[in-house]
């Protein structure tokens, strides 16, 4: 448990002060950026302030994982998350207990059960914290770097370093100070009459918007021995909110030695190709799979997975598969942001995307956005988007093979899930729908929704498959799905 420090006494002379400051805008008592952060540390405590741990619960939303594009993300009931911040070796960790707060949309997280996430950041790394060791998640690097430095005394500390410029305010509205901290984000940090940061608006790099604003809420706060923090935080990300947290307990400088583990510092991009059928290809050494397909003149791709960095690495692999055949069509199975975020990647490379009709739209708004602040592929690219969607089913057949690819309806994951079938090779491919357990293990004590849902539309389809190539996981004959919601086989 956290030592909870409080104030229980103050002097007369510092209530009238502060009574009469509360009547005078920050602005008015510093004519410039520097002096107002100054004030604004030394009222916050920000100045002797190397780390600081806090606790609170709430509520969460899964960022990127909404159930149709344009609605606002899955909520998720937050039973406990501590954080510990190292503002001197710009590391963090959070520790994250929570469960599935609404049934509809992705985040694989348990519908019942709570799940406990061990989330780092150091530096230039990111991390999760798995049961067999640290997980590589350099897809999480910018999104954790920008928390750490928006935090009510981070963003002081970056705003100092990074030489903000003072905005002073219309009639009635906070004083702001902006800053950049270049190829990272950029931050407005809003300080009030009592010279605390109460607002921070802010943008931050993003694999399918490109870039995204966030808005995050600093409100009630109290004193933890010379330490201001806030006790209630709200943030909004992408225009959907994505935290209400009430702060329960707060730790200044508590003890924050976070180690950089070998393997997240040694990790590369690591690409691995399995020859499942003639001119079919399993492309996995990740997280995320994908599949490459070989036609008569060119190659078409299902999924472009995370970001530039793993999808750029799966693109340059693939074109060793098929010399000479570009990469014509990339299939998104469906708009959820880990499995779209090479799409970007995917359109610089020249492909047309092949998505489900319901996210065209919003892809075509995200790609055309600016994205000056780290300009990925597409940016340096300058090139548009191209589309084909899928209704209900699509076929693409150059006469030397066939491709179905159809939409997956009735499930709560996604209503935009598309899968693709090869009909001749009787293989099938499909994200999220279902991921393989380790060899051996035996099925989950009660069935996976989402399983359950790719079983009710392989028998609508009728769709005579042997193995499914899963984009996550290893590649496995379709009994392992009838074994898993323990349902006989089809005759």
């Amino acid at each position: 448990m956290f030592r909870r420090v409080l104030l229980t006494r103050f002097s007369i002379g510092y209530v009238v002060s502060a009574a009469a400051l509360a009547f005078v805008p920050a602005a008015a008592l510093a004519q410039d950026a520097a002096s107002l952060l100054k004030r604004a540390a030394s009222a916050m405590g920000a100045g002797e302030l190397k780390s600081i741990r806090y606790a609170g619960e709430g509520t969460g939303y899964t960022y990127g994982q909404a159930f149709r594009p344009g609605m606002p993300w899955p909520k998720i009931n937050v039973h406990s998350q501590i954080k510990t911040i190292n503002y001197e070796t710009a590391s963090m960790r959070d520790e994250i207990t929570l469960s599935r707060g609404e049934p509809k949309g992705g985040g694989g997280y348990p519908p019942v059960a709570q799940q406990k996430n061990d989330q780092f950041v150091s530096g230039a790394y990111a991390w999760n914290q798995a049961a067999a060791g640290p997980v590589p998640g350099p897809r999480f690097l910018a999104d954790r770097t920008h928390q750490l430095w928006i935090t009510p005394h981070g963003v002081i500390k970056a705003a100092i370093k990074n030489k903000a410029t003072l905005k002073k305010p219309a009639t009635g509205g906070l004083t702001a100070v902006s800053f950049t901290e270049p190829g990272k984000y950029a931050a407005t940090a809003f300080i009030n009459e009592e010279f605390l940061v109460e607002r921070v608006g802010s943008r931050v790099p993003d694999a399918v918007l490109g870039e995204t604003t966030a808005v995050t809420r600093y409100t009630d706060y109290r004193d933890y021995g010379a330490v201001k923090f806030p006790s209630r935080i709200q943030q909004s990300l992408g225009g959907f909110p994505v935290l209400d947290l009430a702060v329960k307990e707060v730790q200044p400088n508590a003890p924050a030695d976070i180690a950089l583990p070998d393997t997240v510092r040694n990790a590369t991009e690591r690409v691995t190709t399995e020859k499942v059928a003639e001119g079919v290809w399993h492309v996995a050494g990740g997280s995320h799979n994908s599949v490459a397909i070989e036609m008569k003149d060119h190659i078409v791709l299902m999924e472009a997975p995370l970001n530039d960095a793993r999808s750029g690495a799966v693109f340059e692999e693939v074109k060793k598969l098929a010399p000479g055949k570009p990469i014509r069509y990339v299939i998104n199975s469906h708009g959820h942001f880990d499995h779209s975020g090479g799409l970007r990647a995917a359109v610089a490379e020249g492909a047309t995307l092949i998505t489900q009709a319901g996210n065209k739209a919003y892809f075509e708004r995200a790609f055309a956005a600016p994205n000056k602040l780290n300009p990925d592929r597409l940016a340096k690219s300058g090139k548009k988007a191209k589309f084909r969607t899928v209704n209900e089913k699509l076929v693409l057949n150059d006469g030397s093979r066939s491709l179905e690819i159809h939409r997956i309806a009735g499930g709560d994951h996604s209503d935009t899930f598309i899968m693709a079938y090869l009909p001749k090779e009787k293989l099938l491919i499909e994200a999220d729908a279902f991921t393989p357990g380790p060899p051996n293990s035996p099925p989950p004590a009660q069935a996976n929704p989402n399983h359950l849902t790719l079983v009710a539309n392989l028998q609508r389809l009728k769709l005579p498959i042997e193995r499914i190539l899963p984009l996550h996981g290893r590649v496995v004959p379709l009994a392992d799905l009838y074994a898993a919601v323990k349902a006989p086989m089809p005759q």
